[in-house]
């Protein structure tokens, strides 16, 4: 069996209930989770919450929350991977039997099914492959980057790279924070690092990805899922 696991903690602080609030007439985990189940390569979506008012949305929107998450791995400090191996470790003492594991964020509405199931394709076909995950190329080269000083100058972030021109500089690349598909003993597995030499990237365009951490994130993603069912029914 594949599983879908998403992490959806109670304590957003910038935006309050961030998990559950409504996004275009749906709890915003409701839109990971209705494209998860929606995937012929995902046979089972759990919710991995420490907040019982998230548990009752993911339940009725098709997913299940067979456990809860513990306090110490509900922080603003607990990364995504040991989210995911506590999760997967109880579902295996529960008897589960899981092949693949895809890590979906809660707040990724535009995330599509049909990306979920490109990722898993790719991880399916390429040798050697530890995860496959959604990235977006950097808009203007990294390597020219400047850095205010305490004093309130400026200092290049790369003293080499600033001085090159743009079109002679390698593009950079950062997470999407959408998907990350794994086999389950990749996950368990320390020493394999998401962002690590045997990955790979399906890199998005710059319109489907959107970090939601403030307000205006929130209205911007609201104005992009708009524009872009607006498409898709053209």
């Amino acid at each position: 069996m594949n599983v879908a696991i998403i992490p959806a903690r109670g304590g957003s602080k910038r935006i309050p209930k961030k998990n559950i609030k409504p996004f275009c007439g749906k709890p915003m985990v409701a839109h990971a989770i209705e494209n998860a189940l929606a995937s012929p390569y995902v046979d089972k979506v759990v919710v991995s919450t420490d907040d019982e008012s998230i548990a009752n949305v993911a339940r009725d929107y098709g997913a299940e929350v067979p456990f809860m998450r513990p306090v110490e791995l509900a922080d603003d400090y607990t990364g995504t991977s040991p989210v995911v191996r506590h999760a997967l470790s109880t579902l295996l003492e529960k008897g589960w039997d899981i092949n693949y594991c895809a890590c979906v964020y809660a707040t990724s509405p535009l995330l599509t099914t049909s990306l979920i199931n490109s990722c898993y394709e790719m991880l399916m076909n390429a040798d050697n492959t530890d995860y496959v995950f959604t990235a977006a190329r950097f808009s203007f080269p990294i390597q020219r980057a400047i850095l205010q000083t305490e004093n309130g100058g400026v200092k290049p972030f790369d003293e080499f790279g600033i001085t090159q021109r743009s079109q002679d500089l390698p593009p950079a690349f950062h997470d999407a924070g959408q998907l990350y598909w794994g086999h389950q003993k990749t996950w368990l597995d320390t020493t394999k690092r998401i962002f690590g030499a045997n990955s790979k990237m399906v890199v998005m365009p710059d319109h489907l990805v959107q970090d939601i951490d403030t307000p205006e994130d929130w209205v911007r993603a609201e104005l992009l899922y708009k524009l872009l069912q607006s498409e898709s029914v053209k």
